[in-house]
């Protein structure tokens, strides 16, 4: 382990030395590899000198891209000097274009793998679940798992949890596993259960729940620290089907125009049994020449003593990988109703969710965060509820108070707040990185769950903005779409996908175009340490582009969702082109 990860460290090195020397000179210079002319561009420069509120962007109609780097930008008549004998000219034609999209919190290999697998999600009736799920089981020789899931009983007239009962007569010849579409829940059939030996005499493991019926017996259902009894029975993917699921996820990322993506990684999700097997495979996409999107690497929390003993600390890696982030669980998800809270949910009066392993006590979560931050390596915490959130904040002061400042602390999903914490995100500069596809997903039920108050305060990008926050924008694919423009959509909408809300769910939450697609640039490209490189189109930076056909700040904002890519641009190179 050590020797990989000491080994991937001085490889991408020397490819870090080898593009700082690319970079264009500051001079002009003829014959720039690409240039875009004649556009509606974006830069997510601001337009003016900084004030105390954001400006707007600086808009150009042309830019030039060499050696993989912007080169100038500008009006056409100051790129057109820099067309050479074997530039590439594209004109827009008036085309909106910004800088590459960035997802902040992704399980990328996963979403790849989600793309391969039975998808549960647009199944509106426990008939049509049962459906899918026996085409699948016919299409599969005898004795596979069946896997993959993104379920949400939330969307069926009962709104009851499915039970292995419901599976087991269209899955006899294969264990399953189907997971809910937040993570936090998965639906096994009887013989993944007798497979994993799991009885009605098996306790529910900390941090976890496995669902019981009225006798006692196992329903099927698993949550948070229980799936891995089931897990850790699944074989693991080969080799082969991991470079397949790379595959199938960097086309999907170039087609919905993001151009970097954070992964979040678990060492269960490999198919070596642990998050270097990720690596190894970035890495050698990335040598041979297929890895279309950037990625910054997120491994788990337990782990940071690898890195630090390899002497990897945050933002370091190449153009294409970056490693130096680790991540934990707080909590679990609202919808299986494992996010923690300080009060019970409003329509199950004794559950107020708890916490994960690693928060039980906090002091674990604390220890673990603190030796990381003094190797300089980023956390990120996963905190949902608002008594996670409270409690990930208290840590994060208690560490700030102790180390210098810089360390960029992030809270993922920051979803169910009390009104004083987010002056505690602005105070302390915690980033908050946000998923806003899950508000209009989530926006259907969640205030049976929360009550009408405390649900003001949920997905609450704007209080975040207004608190001074640093905003980060991601969808947590493959639990939301991965599409960049739909979360744009949700964020400026907050029209719910029920169709209940087209004026917006909890507008007072809604926030501008500019200010989304910002969180999805520039945000995220701080959020990783890397708003020097990306995050806005400026010379100098990673000429990563995006060219939509729609212009998503003249368009009606419910037409937003039905915007299209028309190009995805990562270092010059066009990876995509409907």
């Amino acid at each position: 382990m050590l020797i990989f990860v000491l080994g991937i460290l001085m490889s991408l090195s020397t490819v870090v030395g080898g593009n700082s020397s690319q970079r264009p000179p500051d001079g002009p210079t003829r014959g720039a590899d690409l240039v875009l002319m004649h556009g509606n561009i974006w830069t997510g420069e601001p337009a003016s000198a900084p004030r105390t509120k954001p400006v707007p962007a600086k808009i150009a109609h042309a830019l030039a891209i060499a050696n993989g780097r912007f080169l100038a930008v500008g009006t056409d008549a100051e790129i057109q000097s820099y067309i050479g004998a074997n530039t590439r000219v594209i004109d827009l034609k008036g085309r909106l274009a910004v800088p590459g999209m960035i997802d902040s919190h992704t399980h990328f290999i996963v979403g790849g793998f989600q793309l391969l697998s039975i998808d549960l999600k647009d199944a509106r009736s426990e008939e049509e679940f049962i459906r899918l799920i026996n085409e699948k089981a016919n299409s599969l020789a005898p004795g596979r798992w069946i896997l993959g899931g993104n379920w949400d009983e939330q969307a069926w007239a009962s709104a009851h949890l499915p039970t292995r009962q419901m599976i087991d007569a269209v899955t006899r010849d294969h264990p399953a596993y189907l997971s809910r579409y937040d993570g936090h829940a998965g639906l096994a059939n009887s013989l993944a259960i007798k497979l994993a030996g799991v009885t009605r005499d098996t306790p529910d493991p900390v941090g976890g729940v496995i669902v019981r019926d009225a006798t006692g017996e196992p329903t099927g259902v698993f949550k948070d620290a229980a799936q891995s009894l089931i897990a850790n029975t699944i074989p693991p993917p080969s080799e082969a089907q991991t470079i397949e699921a790379l595959h199938a996820a960097l086309a999907e990322a170039a087609r919905v125009g993001l151009t970097s993506v954070h992964s979040i990684t678990i060492d269960a999700n490999s198919w070596n049994g642990s998050f270097t097997g990720e690596i190894q495979l970035l890495r050698r996409a990335e040598l041979e020449g297929w890895l279309t999107c950037r990625v910054y690497e997120i491994v788990p929390i337990v782990r940071w003593e690898k890195l630090r003993d390899a002497g990897i600390s945050r933002n370091m890696g190449d153009d294409f990988i970056k490693l130096g982030g680790v991540k934990g669980f707080a909590d679990g998800s609202l919808g299986s109703g494992t996010a923690w809270m300080f009060d019970p949910f409003s329509d199950d009066p004794t559950n107020r969710g708890l916490p994960l392993p690693l928060m039980n006590p906090p002091a674990q979560m604390e220890a673990l965060a603190r030796g990381a931050d003094q190797a300089q390596i980023q956390i990120c915490i996963h905190a949902i509820g608002d008594r996670a959130i409270a409690e990930v904040l208290d840590i994060y002061e208690k560490i700030g108070a102790d180390n210098a400042a810089g360390h960029r602390f992030r809270i993922e999903h920051a979803q169910h707040m009390r009104p004083q914490d987010f002056a505690r995100f602005g105070k302390l500069g915690i980033v908050a990185s946000m998923q806003p596809y899950h508000a209009i997903d989530d926006g259907r039920w969640a205030e049976k769950r929360l009550g009408p108050e405390r649900v003001k305060w949920s997905y609450a990008w704007r209080s975040m903005l207004d608190a001074g926050a640093p905003l980060a924008f991601g969808s947590d694919w493959p639990v939301a779409p991965l599409s960049p423009i739909l979360g744009i959509y949700a964020a400026v909408t907050r029209a719910t996908l029920d169709g209940k809300h087209p004026e917006g769910w909890y507008p007072e939450q809604r926030i501008t175009v500019e200010e989304a697609l910002r969180a999805y640039t520039q945000g995220s490209a701080y959020a990783a340490f890397q708003e020097k490189e990306k995050g806005s189109i400026a010379p100098g930076k990673l000429g990563d582009v995006v060219v939509l056909a729609d212009d998503l700040f003249v368009i009606p904002t419910a037409k937003i969702k039905d915007a299209h890519v028309d190009l995805t641009i990562v270092g010059g190179k066009i990876v995509y082109s409907r």
